[in-house]
């Protein structure tokens, strides 16, 4: 696998695109983004799928984890494979997938249809993530030869935490204010995913795809050996992170409307939205800071907010339960941003999104085990005495990692 680095890419034959790479660096990040927010648009409206059919608390966390799974899946499988096959294909076929999950959203609404369509949104995000995040990487050093590889690493953390942020808040607002709420918000990112998906078919390759391809192999972390235990160190860190995300993602808006008392839709998908914003803001605001710097800050947000959440939930107040969640994912954004950037920085270029894979495989990990476990835990306990244990739980794992990160980067 060689990069291309020439100001304008052709395709195999011969068709010059129509992106300059610094336009196509742009695209790829709508995309990204585009895609993120859907996969976590369903947020605020698992409360109305569950009043219309009457299911369990602990089936939101099943359907949830399908979508975990197949983000998993997909990482394992394929979130390598365009290190062979080239960024833009595989991104483009990634979006297309997230297209059919919106149509399968729209057409079988029945749990059946909504554990398939979680399934098949998460094979399609686990394939883009990897992709789309060394795509970033290779468009923006093209375009801009001399600016910090940081920078780049910094936006593509940035779009996904948005992504992730603006799906509730979308399906929030269309949820409170429009008709058919379990409707309109899949219609609308079925038009924004077709509308990316043609973007990115105008976007420069940055990968030449070998005429002869290795064998295929499933996923597997392509670093030299002296690198594995930072890299693994940063991973744990990663799921720990994404621990926090899963929480508000799938159980939040059950734990507003029944522990809290808050049944807006509106508010549920607000209360997901700042978490996540959160986490992309302290990106920005302490981009000066060194990594370890960074990390240590991340960890004692994370901490603090767990508190907060844990003690929100117990009291229980609407407002420590959210303040707590922003200052937790204003941590969580810290401690991924600077995964991300050590897993990149460990890899060559031939094995860069092979190992973003890897370490997104593990990350999501982090949001599904835990979800499902605090699932369980609200069939058999109290919802507080759940949510502690969950805040308890994740509050040990945080501060255990962080110090593995931590020392590893300072090696």
């Amino acid at each position: 696998m060689t990069t291309l680095s020439g100001p304008r890419s052709l395709d195999k034959a011969g068709t010059r695109v129509h992106f300059a790479h610094g336009a196509g660096f742009w695209m790829i990040a709508v995309a990204f983004l585009t895609t993120m927010a859907f996969s976590t648009v369903p947020t605020p409206l698992y409360a109305i799928y569950q009043r219309r059919d009457g299911f369990p608390t602990f089936l939101i966390t099943v359907i949830f984890a399908a979508y975990a799974v197949g983000v998993m899946v997909s990482l394992y499988l394929a979130g390598h494979v365009s290190d062979w096959l080239g960024r833009r294909r595989v991104a483009l076929l990634a979006v297309l997938t997230e297209a059919l999950a919106a149509v399968i959203f729209l057409l079988w609404q029945d749990v059946p249809g909504l554990l398939l369509a979680r399934f098949i949104s998460g094979v399609g995000v686990g394939v883009l993530t990897a992709t789309a995040t060394a795509h970033l990487s290779e468009l923006r050093r093209i375009s801009r030869p001399d600016e910090d590889p940081s920078h780049s690493a910094l936006i593509s953390s940035m779009v996904n935490l948005g992504g992730l942020a603006f799906g509730p808040l979308v399906g929030g607002l269309l949820a409170e204010y429009g008709s058919k709420p379990l409707d309109r918000p899949y219609e609308l990112f079925l038009v924004l995913l077709l509308l990316s998906a043609l973007g990115i078919a105008l976007v420069p390759e940055t990968v030449e795809r070998l005429e002869e391809r290795p064998a295929y192999r499933p996923q597997r972390v392509a670093l030299p050996s002296a690198a594995k235990p930072q890299f693994f160190a940063t991973a744990v860190g990663a799921f720990a992170a994404f621990a926090i995300f899963g929480l508000f993602t799938s159980l939040a808006p059950t734990f507003l409307a029944g522990t809290l008392h808050h049944t807006s839709r509106l508010l549920a998908g607000v209360v997901t939205f700042v978490v996540f914003i959160a986490g992309a803001a302290s990106q920005v605001l302490f981009v000066r800071f060194s990594r370890p710097q960074q990390l240590r800050l991340g960890l004692v947000l994370m901490s603090v907010g767990l508190v907060g959440v844990a003690v929100g939930g117990l009291i229980p107040n609407l407002w420590l339960f959210v303040i707590g969640g922003v200052i937790a994912g204003a941590g969580v954004g810290l401690v991924f941003r600077g995964a991300v950037a050590t897993a990149a920085s460990l890899a060559d270029p031939g094995s860069r999104g092979e190992v973003l894979a890897a370490l997104f495989l593990i990350a999501y990990a982090g949001l599904a085990l835990p979800v499902l476990a605090v699932g369980v835990g609200v069939a058999l306990l109290p919802d507080q005495l759940a949510l502690l244990l969950f805040s308890a739980i994740i509050f040990v794992l945080v501060n255990v990692a962080g110090q593995r990160m931590l020392k590893a980067n300072r090696t």
